[in-house]
């Protein structure tokens, strides 16, 4: 019998993209169900109780659901072993996959969401910020091909999907990525090279334009 995979999702979340990319490595079918940011689906409330929101995803296998990005990405991984692993056998670098893909979660997505919701000093920190993380996951990154090493690995995965927000924040905040952190550039165009990750990342235009109507709605401008 066939396993039964549905992800509940936002198109623009990095969040949701973490998930496509981890099921397209491990080649898992799915179905997908979009979910309005604005409108939670009945659905969404009952099996997401705790965050009921999106951009947190939720995966439905066998009937069973997992909620939160991270810990979904860990459960495909885990529930599909006989695949390609995303997460390393060695116990210490699991260990510090969890601690880099965790730093993501909690710094990454909070300051970046200043940069399209914010102007004036706050908005100048919140760059300021994002450059600091940016370059402490170059440091992280060092020489090797992706933070998995010589393949795309769990860290990849928790942070490549913002790349295609990058032109968002840079239209936002009036900056170059590129300019100041050219590892994160390079190493983020090797992972689009992968169907699995060029596939699961949407339009940067497109995402664009969202944050361009939800700074609308949220009068930024």
């Amino acid at each position: 019998m066939a396993d039964e995979v549905t992800l509940l999702d936002f198109w623009a979340s990095p969040f949701g993209m973490r998930v496509r990319i981890a099921l397209a490595e491990k080649g898992v079918k799915y179905e997908y169900s979009e979910q309005d940011s604005r409108d939670k689906s009945a659905l969404l409330l009952q099996m997401n109780p705790v965050y009921k929101k999106i951009p947190r995803p939720i995966l439905f296998h066998n009937g069973k659901a997992v909620c939160d990005s991270l810990i979904i990405v860990q459960y495909v991984d885990e529930a599909w072993m006989g695949n390609a692993p995303l997460l390393p056998s060695d116990p210490y670098q699991r260990a510090q996959s969890r601690f880099w893909a965790d730093f993501i979660d909690k710094k990454v997505y909070e300051i970046t969401r200043k940069i399209w919701t914010t102007k004036g000093e706050e908005l100048e920190g919140a760059k300021k910020d994002f450059i600091e993380c940016l370059k402490l996951l170059e440091g992280e990154l060092g020489d090797k091909r992706y933070y998995g090493g010589e393949k795309l690995g769990y860290v990849d995965v928790a942070f490549v999907p913002f790349y295609c927000w990058f032109y968002a924040y840079e239209k936002c905040g009036n900056f170059n990525i590129e300019k100041e952190c050219p590892k994160i550039i390079a190493w983020a165009k090797r992972c689009m090279q992968k169907e699995s990750v060029s596939k699961s990342l949407e339009d940067p235009k497109k995402v664009y334009e969202y944050v361009l109507e939800r700074r609308k709605t949220l009068r930024v401008d």
